[in-house]
């Protein structure tokens, strides 16, 4: 039998010239640069650079952003880069890098931190001057909030080898449990800490310290300047960490809150307590009806010493609703065919289907960490705990890139694209670079179907402005 194929026929030769491919992942290179990331960096890892060395620590660090940005997993994997020069430039080697991230202590990281603040600042300068806004709205129940939305969350990251302080996890896997903070209006990582995988999930420590470091990324006239909501799941329903919300308050900041309520035989006597036409209708994400859900406050049904040590004004609220199939109910659930859930608030007006649909918002945040495990926070380098410290650091930056991206130079669906889409589509392509007119060209294959859209980014990331200086 004759086999047919409707592939053509090539030959494969080894003599073209000026080919390179990943071409797209220099537009996040020309946006950390463009968005003062690169410089900042270069200013506050300035004392790390030794006298004859030949890369600059802040643009080492950047471009290992740049190759996790681009699907990276390992420090080796810097080499995407490193091999092809004319597009890149001269890229330290993974050497080079671990040696970096090994002089990566705590006074570091901050002054780190400190330079992605204010890159952060000129990024929301430049949308505003595109948009019309320095960020975009939250959307909550189909409509547009003018509040910055703070998600934290915990997750757990499996490591496969030994590595200091991994620990069995509350999921009887074995690894780290990091702690991460995202903005929801913006997809930015703004702050995150690497803990033991057998650390507390509800340690207010640790929620308190990333809480301040996430605060700390939003510039000063956003900050103080309008609503900041934080929202956490039960984990973050301790009385320490939303004392420390209130706190917010004394420095100008207006903090609320919203988190989840742990249910116990108290909260159960209060919701056999609401009266059948008490509860209310609650709307999907949409702002639609939601049939077979209804919420109802239990604040003044608690007993008093149930609210003893919270902020004043902290709302309870309960949601119940018919159980999904599989679902696990307790006995008072499975007695009354509803799945309940509570969430508290120190949000005083609002009708209790858009506080709810708020809060159930929060689940976004999953959202956030799978891109951020896609983006190299599910691959830890290193054996040492220090390195290990170091590398959410340069994970954040990578996720700020791509958000960076996203919301200064992409369009329709290129703007909401998960990672793995916009290496397909935009980073990984190849391209040819041609010289001519006193330039370097980079010309994309005319019949890819996302070039028009790689080369409209790249000059409208161009035409940004720049802080003078």
């Amino acid at each position: 039998m004759q086999a047919t194929t409707t592939r053509p026929k090539i030959i494969v030769t080894a003599d073209g010239a000026g080919v390179v491919s990943h071409a797209g992942s220099r537009l996040l290179a020309d946006v950390a640069d463009r968005t003062t990331l690169t410089g900042e960096l270069s200013q506050a890892l300035d004392a790390l650079r030794r006298p004859g060395t030949r890369h600059d620590p802040g643009r080492v660090l950047v471009d290992l952003a740049v190759a996790v940005a681009d699907g990276a997993t390992t420090i080796s994997e810097i080499d995407v880069l490193r091999d092809q020069g004319e597009l890149f430039g001269a890229v330290a080697s993974d050497s080079t890098c671990w040696r970096l991230l090994d002089r990566l202590d705590d006074t570091i990281l901050g002054q780190v931190a400190a330079a992605r603040a204010r890159a952060r600042e000129v990024v929301w300068d430049q949308h505003a001057e595109r948009q019309g806004r320095p960020f975009p709205p939250a959307r909550v129940a189909g409509q547009d909030l003018d509040v910055l939305v703070l998600d934290l969350d915990a997750s757990i990251v499996i490591c496969h080898s030994e590595k200091e302080q991994a620990a069995p996890t509350f999921k009887r896997t074995f690894g780290y449990h990091p702690l991460m903070a995202f903005c929801d209006n913006t997809c930015e990582f703004l702050a995150g800490v690497l803990r033991r995988g057998n650390a507390g999930a509800n340690t207010a420590a640790d929620h308190i310290s990333v809480l301040d470091q996430a605060l700390a990324q939003i510039p000063d006239q956003h900050r103080q300047g309008r609503k900041v909501l934080v929202r956490a799941d039960t984990a973050g329903c301790t009385k320490a960490f939303l004392g420390h919300i209130r706190d917010q308050r004394d420095k100008a900041v207006n903090c609320e809150f919203s988190v989840g309520w742990a249910i116990t035989d108290r909260e159960r006597a209060a919701i056999g307590a609401v009266p059948k036409s008490v509860w209310a209708d609650a709307v999907d994400a949409d702002g639609g009806h939601r049939d077979g859900a209804g919420l109802a406050e239990l604040t003044g049904l608690l007993p008093t010493v149930s609210l003893e040590g919270y902020p004043p004004g902290t709302r309870v609220i309960v949601r119940r609703e018919r159980p999904h199939p599989g679902a696990q109910l307790d006995l008072m659930e499975t007695r009354d065919g509803w799945r309940y859930t509570c969430f508290a608030t120190d949000t005083g007006a609002g009708q209790l289907a858009f506080l709810d649909a708020r809060h159930r918002a929060h689940a976004r945040v999953e959202d956030r960490i799978r891109t951020a495990k896609d983006t190299g926070l599910n691959h830890f380098p290193s054996r040492s705990f220090a390195i290990n410290s170091a590398w959410p650091a340069v994970v954040m930056l990578a996720v700020d890139l791509l958000s960076w991206t996203q919301h200064l130079v992409l369009d329709g669906h290129l703007a909401k694209a998960e990672p793995k889409t916009l290496r397909y589509r935009l980073l990984h392509v190849a391209a040819r670079i041609t010289r001519g007119q006193r330039r370097t060209w980079i010309r994309i294959q005319q019949s890819w179907p996302w070039a028009t859209d790689l080369a409209t980014a790249s000059a409208r990331l161009h035409s940004l402005p720049v802080p003078a200086g």
